[in-house]
């Protein structure tokens, strides 16, 4: 008799013990990272892997490099930033918000343009002067590739020229590829990895440009001092940092984080 009512108890407090197991495995240790447009395909790819050896949650906060940096600095929460240019370290550090980082690896301006290259676009960033094209550009007060696409004209003497010359300026590398590949423009400078990914490829080719033009960019995943978890963060930068993280980067069309760059 006394059995016939344990049971059903038992079992009852045995659900109530999974339920409250179960609530307690979802509710994972959560991470954020500010990653500029460029970089969030290998970055999703390697946060994944470190969701799954960890058990935590990567989430991605993706935009401009300038903008992102701004958001982490006004929420005060996040645990990597991760620009697309060193430049925004340099500007920032000073602010307290930056700690330590690692070097994830380098990209590069090139000239973006249709597939075929139709219009015999040569590998010089002042045929983005040529009356003949349709030509967009990034915004330089917003991201990383609006502001590289500026110090590489600049360093021609030509950035107002082409400024002038646009048909209109982009917040991110994103928008300027999407533009791209609706046929809206003939060429744009854009991070190179972008021509590469798999879904631009397709449609676009990528005009590489002479290093001594368009410097590569060091890619420095930041680790924010508003992160609650830093022992984590670190493991994370380390695995970025690492060959598996560097094959990911290879893989996207980056240069990975060993290629030797001149200054």
């Amino acid at each position: 008799m006394l059995q016939r009512y344990l049971r059903p108890l038992v079992f009852g407090l045995f659900t109530l013990m999974a339920s409250v197991y179960a609530q307690a495995q979802e509710q994972k240790t959560e991470l954020l990272l500010h990653c500029g447009i460029t970089m969030v395909r290998p970055m999703t790819e390697i946060a994944q892997l470190f969701e799954t050896r960890e058990k935590v949650k990567i989430l991605i906060a993706q935009g401009g490099s300038e903008d992102l940096y701004q958001s982490a600095k006004k929420t005060g929460k996040g645990d990597w930033y991760l620009p697309g240019e060193p430049s925004y370290r340099d500007k920032h550090l000073k602010e307290g918000l930056l700690g330590d980082f690692v070097n994830v690896g380098f990209n590069q301006m090139a000239l973006i343009v249709q597939k075929g290259n139709p219009k015999q676009i040569k590998a010089d960033p002042r045929e983005m002067l040529r009356k003949d094209l349709t030509v967009i550009l990034g915004n330089a007060e917003s991201g990383s590739v609006g502001q590289e696409a500026k110090n590489v004209l600049d360093g021609l003497g030509i950035y107002p020229k082409v400024v002038k010359a646009t048909a209109f300026l982009s917040p991110d590398s994103r928008s300027l590829m999407n533009a791209m590949k609706k046929a809206e423009a003939d060429l744009t400078m854009s991070w190179r990895a972008t021509g590469l990914f798999i879904d631009n490829a397709g449609k676009l080719d990528v005009i590489d440009l002479d290093p001594k033009i368009a410097k590569p960019q060091a890619l420095l995943l930041n680790l924010l001092k508003s992160s609650k978890h830093p022992e984590l963060a670190r493991s994370f930068m380390q695995l970025a940092a690492g060959p598996e993280g560097q094959a990911i980067f290879r893989k996207n069309g980056f240069l990975d984080n060993k290629t030797p760059v001149s200054h």
